[in-house]
């Protein structure tokens, strides 16, 4: 096996390398449903390595039956999954999945970043663009440390899965996907980019549509009609105040008590009405709210149709056309790591500890965050510990999106000696 610091040495050499097939993997615009092209070259790029690649497009039918299936909000005509595997000839070690999403959030009104959102660039040690951080970067890391254990003639002593998924930011229906297709492992790498933290517990997600229905009049007796815009307001009120009881700390989860707000109730979207001189017939928001690790998915969309219900009659209108709430997207629960007291999990972390201080010099922190993940398909349904370790990433979801290059030199370190480590080493 190769000394630890002939990994890291490794890693340096292909560090343009693996920079520029960053840039040009961010330089795809993967935002769901437009990931084929981003898909295609990740295949190739794995086929050229000698993988055996599984590139194939979801079959919603495969999964709606499955734990953790979310309700799908898009056509899936176009859903591709890429899988490359190595096949371990000694099978000393450690199986692995090596996890990453393929798909982007949208830019949003493009003359509010400083430049084009596909078309990176670097600039003060950070490499910019739509996705470059969540999470194209650790796709990159997770090749690449691959890349330089094979530039030292050696390969992963167990099998080793790759997996580039669409639809994380959604539904997470990709990383199902992948169960139902059978790729198991004894452990998960997924390099989201918090900052060189092991998270160890996420929260789950709940997207829901609110539809309103109006009476429309013209505006001169707007007193005759019913305003399906400002019927959303007390509304969206009452789903507020609901966050608020959900987060007091006698309902907090043990992983988030010195957490202030843990679940954030968020109105992402909101349209209605068709004419500013008509009283609107119609509104739909969009709403996203989080769940506790272990807080009933069921109870809680109960707990939203009930407010919904509460709130509806105060309005003389709204008690006769009741909201209706559609479920789209995620219906994700939380995640624990710090839940899982597994001798197979201890290892796991203990190895990226391991890794981590090594190649930082510094204790491996860990954190119990505010958002989702893919770890929780191979955690609740898979019995397989999940951890989420990735570089430091700024502005994700906003604009000039942006991951720190050092940060990624040393996730990609970490991540090839924890692969050394986890799955030990055979020669070529």
């Amino acid at each position: 096996m190769p000394h630890e610091n002939d990994i890291l040495k490794a890693v340096n050499l292909l560090f343009d390398d693996q920079l520029d097939f960053l840039s040009t993997l961010t330089s795809h615009p993967s935002t769901r449903g437009n990931e084929q092209s981003a898909q295609n070259f990740m295949a190739s790029e794995l086929a050229q390595r000698g993988y055996q690649v599984d590139h194939w497009n979801i079959n919603v039918k495969d999964i709606e039956n499955m734990p953790g299936f979310s309700p799908v909000i898009a056509n899936y005509d176009d859903a591709l999954n890429v899988v490359a595997t190595h096949k371990s000839r000694t099978n000393q070690g450690k199986s692995l999945i090596l996890n990453g999403h393929i798909d982007v959030v949208p830019a949003g009104p493009l003359d509010m970043w400083d430049k084009p959102p596909f078309e990176p660039y670097i600039k003060d040690n950070y490499m910019y663009g739509r996705g470059v951080g969540d999470m194209k970067a650790g796709l990159a890391a997770n090749l690449f440390a691959l890349d330089a254990l094979k530039s030292l003639g050696f390969a992963p002593a167990a099998d080793v899965h790759f997996q580039s998924v669409v639809e994380e930011e959604c539904t997470g229906n990709g990383a199902l996907a992948c169960l139902q297709r059978g790729y198991k492992a004894d452990a998960v790498l997924i390099p989201e980019p918090f900052a060189e933290q092991l998270v160890t517990a996420q929260i789950g997600v709940i997207w829901f549509q609110v539809h309103l229905k109006g009476v429309p009049v013209h505006v001169h007796e707007a007193q005759n009609g019913a305003n399906a815009i400002e019927a959303a307001i007390p509304l969206i009120a009452a789903l507020r105040e609901m966050e608020k009881r959900w987060n007091l700390p006698e309902h907090k989860n043990k992983h988030y008590h010195d957490c202030h707000n843990p679940l954030n109730l968020n109105i992402g979207k909101i349209a209605g009405g068709d004419w500013a001189s008509s009283v609107p017939a119609w509104c739909v928001f969009d709403v996203r709210i989080a769940i506790y690790p272990n807080q009933d998915i069921k109870k809680a969309k109960q707990d939203i149709e009930n407010t919904m219900k509460r709130a509806s009659q105060q309005s003389e209108y709204l008690k006769t056309n009741q909201p209706e709430i559609i479920y789209h997207g995620f219906l994700a629960e939380g995640y624990a790591l710090g839940d899982d007291s597994s001798a197979n999990a201890a290892l796991a972390i203990n190895t990226l500890e391991t890794a981590h201080s090594f190649v930082s010099g510094q204790k491996l922190n860990k954190v119990a965050i505010t958002a989702t993940t893919d770890a929780r398909f191979f955690g609740l349904y898979a019995d397989t510990p999940a951890l989420v370790f990735g570089p430091e990433a700024k502005a994700i979801h906003g604009f000039n999106e942006c991951v720190n290059l050092e940060s990624l030199r040393r996730v990609t370190q970490t991540t090839a000696l924890f692969i050394a480590n986890w799955c030990q080493l055979e020669t070529l």
